[in-house]
């Protein structure tokens, strides 16, 4: 069993769940149920896939959820995307949050190898 806290990738994904929900308190009241939600959502279930991951017995099933917190990575990053193209974040700030997601998978994709290998 691993301790996700002492995880890099874990980390990472934990400070940018933060920073989103700061970001979402700016968005539009009428998408606290629409876009603000599944944005948390997706931010969220990557540091949780991470935890989940790590209690797991066998490196193959951590691969599994680390697989999965991928993909809300891929998911995040389309709905910031979204974000921009609605106006509802500005384009520097779509840099900014994409650079940090896209650090994340790569960090995702490295752990994934390692316990491939």
């Amino acid at each position: 069993m691993k301790d996700f806290r002492k995880l890099k990738v874990w980390e990472k994904a934990h400070k940018l769940s933060l920073k989103i929900y700061k970001v979402t308190e700016t968005f539009p009241r009428e998408e606290l149920y629409g876009l603000t939600s599944q944005i948390r959502r997706a931010c969220v279930s990557t540091p949780t896939n991470i935890s989940e991951g790590c209690v797991r017995s066998s490196d193959a099933d951590f691969s599994r959820f680390l697989y999965i917190a991928l993909g809300s990575t891929s998911e995040l990053e389309y709905l910031i995307m979204l974000s921009m193209d609605l106006k509802i974040i500005k384009i520097e700030l779509h840099v900014e949050l994409n650079n940090e997601i896209n650090e994340i998978k790569k960090m995702l994709i490295s752990m994934i190898q390692k316990l491939k290998a």
